[in-house]
């Protein structure tokens, strides 16, 4: 919800989409925070009663789709995509969908899924958490600007 000020205040979920798996974060704008939440799978589509699931639950007033731009901030074929994705989950849930640059989320991912097995915090099975991982940033990295790209 907006709060007096037109800023959206409330739990948020951060998509980092892709052709094999979805990751996917939460997060507060009270608190500034998120975490990575899950990985859904794709094979010709997304699995959309998973993600139907994941915002049944958490109830958030935005979505926010990581958009894989080029290195000079040009849009992709990949950019596409995540857009249709970004579309297909507005359609489908009539929540507002925000996109934020997602450039090097995958490199902080694999720092950070690294660092959490030199801790023993996970374990190789669980390197598909690094999607999870990728969307928590990207979330992060809105919540930090408190204005996605358009």
């Amino acid at each position: 919800m907006p709060d007096e000020s037109g800023q959206l205040t409330g739990t948020l979920l951060a998509f980092d989409f892709g052709h094999r798996r979805i990751g996917v974060a939460v997060g507060q704008t009270f608190t500034g925070s998120a975490n990575a939440l899950a990985v859904v799978s794709v094979s010709s589509r997304p699995d959309w009663q998973t993600i139907t699931n994941i915002v049944g639950e958490w109830k958030p007033v935005a979505l926010i789709v990581g958009l894989p731009l080029a290195a000079d901030g040009s849009e992709t074929d990949m950019s596409k995509d995540a857009r249709g994705f970004g579309a297909s989950l507005a359609d489908r849930y009539a929540i507002p969908v925000l996109y934020e640059d997602e450039r090097l989320t995958s490199i902080g991912a694999d720092e950070r899924f690294s660092a959490a097995r030199a801790q023993g915090g996970m374990r190789r099975k669980d390197a598909a958490m690094k999607d999870a991982m990728a969307a928590q940033i990207i979330l992060e990295n809105w919540l930090q600007s408190r204005d996605g790209v358009s």
